[in-house]
């Protein structure tokens, strides 16, 4: 118990809470929560009793809890618990729904556990993003497409995705976000921009480019200041002039994309020049 580590995030711009358990040996009795609850395990096996069925969780299975699941769980192999969950109340759960499938409801997921559900990698990078601080622009562009695909997979609702293509919107939001990558770009702000609801706009993005609106955002970013790097601009003010957040997010991002530092691989140009 004294290694137990219970750590909560609360995220403002999606109105949703993140938590992280380490090391849990605790034993939880039958309860039920007002919201929804997304999760999955990081290690550990646990026993679980959800909606008169009993499952066995193991790493990588997804847990779904609809508001007022009875549910209760111990571990059964005598090791802890590593496990992380968002909690999303009814209100911006309606919301998301609405924006997805233009429906003004709330989903039911019909079953509580999914044994290793492809989401876990999805949920995860949105709770790291939500656990780091990450832009309001990266955070909800995964938490729709999270929903999307749990609605999709895994709830009671149905809806359509028969609308044609928006080609010159989506040409329009790669030519502001290149003309624009400096400045704090949102999804709302793109939303406006092509009158296209976020979610659509994303997957329509998404689908005609073959990359995020963000990722695609972070990689002009990362050419831009590549070029400002071999001009022998100091990273941290490559950073600043690219419209990164901070150092961190630039170092991650950049390595991410080129496989260097940005200290690396401006290292490489110095050297060159002083040959």
């Amino acid at each position: 118990m004294l290694n137990e580590i219970r750590t909560i995030y609360l995220d403002p711009d999606l109105n949703i809470e993140a938590y992280h358990f380490k090391g849990i040996m605790q034993k939880f009795p039958t309860h039920f929560h007002d919201h929804y609850t997304i999760g999955f395990i990081e290690s550990g096996q646990r026993y679980l009793a959800c909606k008169d069925k009993e499952f066995i969780i193991n790493p990588g299975d997804l847990v779904l809890f609809n508001p007022g699941d009875s549910h209760a769980c111990e571990q059964i192999d005598g090791k802890t618990l590593d496990f992380r969950c968002i909690n999303v109340k009814p209100e911006p759960m309606k919301r998301a729904v609405l924006e997805i499938t233009g429906r003004d409801t709330l989903p039911y997921f019909t079953q509580s556990v999914h044994y290793g559900s492809g989401l876990s990698t999805c949920l995860r990078e949105l709770h790291l993003s939500i656990a780091q601080e990450e832009r309001d622009f990266k955070k909800e562009e995964l938490f729709l497409f999270l929903i999307e695909e749990l609605v999709r997979e895994y709830s009671d609702l149905e809806y359509a995705n028969g609308l044609k293509e928006p080609r010159s919107e989506i040409k329009a939001v790669c030519q502001y976000l290149e003309a624009n990558y400096a400045q704090n770009i949102s999804l709302d702000h793109l939303s406006a921009l092509t009158g296209l609801s976020k979610y659509y706009l994303l997957r329509s993005f998404t689908k005609q480019k073959g990359i995020s609106p963000y990722s695609y955002l972070e990689t002009i970013r990362v050419n831009n200041a590549k070029i400002l790097l071999e001009q022998g601009v100091k990273p941290i003010e490559a950073a600043f002039q690219t419209g990164f957040s901070d150092q961190g997010h630039f170092n991650h991002f950049f390595k991410r994309l080129i496989g260097l530092t940005p200290k690396q691989y401006q290292k490489i140009f110095c050297e060159d020049r002083d040959k």
